[in-house]
């Protein structure tokens, strides 16, 4: 089970939607435009927790000075699902694997060998969800 498959199947079908680094066209376009002057260290900041949103800086800029005092923005949310969403297809995953040595130790009678690794990445799979939760309560 790997963590890579559902990373990139997050990116598949609904890729275009948690890939896009722009904000989204407005009717009638936006008419107004504001210049900012950074220091080079703020550039590298700004550069840097953009990156770590996978956003612009232009939009990183608005989506932070916009957000209620306290509030995430859409970019965190963005991130957020694609954590749940990853954790969802991994549940699902591990959920199938449990699924197949139950039948098939009710068929035998025997333990079956995988059961050990199985319910570990069930704890880990577990472990996950209650860090996502965390993050999403420390918001």
């Amino acid at each position: 089970m790997s963590e890579q498959a559902p990373q990139a199947a997050a990116q598949g079908s609904r890729g275009r939607v948690f890939a896009r680094r722009r904000r989204a066209n407005v009717k009638g376009g936006r008419q107004h435009e504001h210049k900012v002057r950074v220091s080079p260290e703020e550039e590298g900041r700004l550069v840097a927790l953009a990156e770590a949103q996978r956003a612009t800086v232009p939009r990183l800029l608005v989506e932070s000075a916009l957000a209620a005092a306290g509030s995430e923005t859409p970019a965190a949310r963005r991130t957020a699902m694609e954590e749940l969403f990853a954790l969802h297809r991994l549940l699902a995953a591990v959920s199938n694997n449990v699924n197949q040595i139950a039948k098939a130790t009710n068929a035998t009678g025997e333990v079956q060998g995988e059961m050990v690794a199985t319910l570990a990445r069930v704890r880990q799979v577990a472990e996950r969800i209650d860090a996502a939760i965390d993050d999403l309560s420390l918001r």
